[in-house]
C-alpha cells in the first residue's frame, strides 16, 4: 500500500482522471489539479461525472430520443449506487452504444467512485438529477421560449453545479457560501458557453436564446450572472475554494471580452496570459 493509503488501482484511476480531465477541459484542469488531496478527487469526480452526461447531451449525431434514454439510464444507475458498487454497475446500459460514446462517458463508473465515500453520494445525486433534466431538455429539443426557460436550463446544467460545489467546500473544511450566488456562478459560466457555441448550436437546430434576444441581451445576461459569481468568489475565505473559483471566472470574462471584440474564442496564448496573471497575483 502506498504511503498515502490509496491502493495502486485507486492511484491509477486518479492519474487517469486527471489525464482525461486535461483532454476535455482547459478551463477546469488547472484549478482541479491544484486542489488538496481529498477535495481534488471529489471535485474531479463531480466534473468528470457531469462531463460524461454532457458529452451525451451534446453528441452531434445521436438522436434526441436515444440521448434521453441513455441519460435516464445513467441517472438510474447513480441512484442505485452504494458503497459496495463496482464501476460497471454505474455504466449499465451503455455498452451497446460503445462505438458512439466517448471515453469520459463510458468510464462514468470509475469517476463516480473516485470521490471519498463520505461525499460521493452527494455527487451521484447531483449528477443523477442533472441527467434527468438533460433528458427532458433533449426530448423537447432544448426549446427556450422565454427568459424563464433560459433560467431553468442554465440552472439545470450549471446553477445546480454551483450548489454542489458549495456542498463540497462545506464538506472539505466547513466553508459557508451564499447559495443564490452559487447558482449565479454556474449560470454565469454556462451563459458564456452559450455565447461561445451559439453558431455551432444553430447548425444542429438548437438555440438557447429566448425568442427575439440579441447577442447584446445574452451578453448582459451573462454579465449579470457573472456579477453574482464575483460576489460568490469574493465571499470565500482564502483557501482552495477561492483559488478554484478564480480561474474559470477570469477565463469567462476573458472569453466575453474576446467575443465582444469579434473573436471566435480565446486563443491558447490568451488563455496562458490570463492564467499567468492569476498565478502572479497568487
Amino acid at each position: 500500500m502506498p504511503e498515502n493509503g490509496l491502493s495502486e488501482s485507486c492511484l491509477d484511476t486518479q492519474k487517469d482522471a486527471l489525464e482525461v480531465l486535461k483532454e476535455t477541459s482547459r478551463t477546469f484542469y488547472l484549478p482541479i489539479s491544484l486542489l488538496p488531496a481529498g477535495l481534488q478527487e471529489a471535485v474531479a469526480s463531480a466534473y468528470l461525472c457531469m462531463r460524461a452526461i454532457d458529452q451525451i447531451e451534446d453528441h452531434p449525431e445521436m438522436e434526441n430520443r436515444l440521448k434521453a434514454k441513455l441519460l435516464r439510464q445513467i441517472s438510474n444507475n447513480l441512484q442505485g449506487g452504494t458503497e459496495r458498487s463496482r464501476p460497471e454497475e454505474f455504466a449499465v446500459g451503455l455498452h451497446p452504444y460503445h462505438a458512439d460514446l466517448e471515453e469520459v462517458s463510458l468510464r462514468v463508473g470509475e469517476w463516480a467512485l473516485l470521490a471519498p465515500m463520505s461525499i460521493a453520494p452527494r455527487i451521484w445525486d447531483a449528477t443523477a438529477a442533472m441527467a434527468d433534466r438533460m433528458a427532458d431538455w433533449a426530448e423537447c429539443n432544448w426549446a427556450i421560449n422565454s427568459e424563464a426557460d433560459l433560467n431553468r436550463y442554465t440552472f439545470s446544467v450549471a446553477g445546480a453545479v454551483g450548489l454542489m460545489l458549495s456542498d463540497l467546500w462545506a464538506w472539505h473544511d466547513g466553508t459557508k457560501t451564499d447559495r443564490a450566488q452559487a447558482i449565479g456562478f454556474g449560470r454565469g459560466l454556462q451563459s458564456v458557453n452559450i455565447l461561445r457555441n451559439h453558431l455551432e448550436d444553430k447548425e444542429r437546430g438548437v438555440s438557447f436564446f429566448p425568442p427575439g434576444w440579441t447577442l447584446s441581451q445574452m451578453h448582459a445576461y451573462a454579465r449579470h450572472n457573472l456579477a453574482l459569481a464575483d460576489a460568490y468568489a469574493q465571499s470565500l475565505p482564502a483557501g482552495p475554494a477561492m483559488d478554484f473559483c478564480q480561474i474559470p471566472l477570469v477565463l469567462a470574462y476573458g472569453t466575453l471580452d474576446a467575443l465582444e471584440q469579434g473573436k471566435e474564442k480565446l486563443t491558447r496564448d490568451d488563455v496562458m496570459a490570463l492564467l499567468s496573471n492569476i498565478i502572479k497575483a497568487a
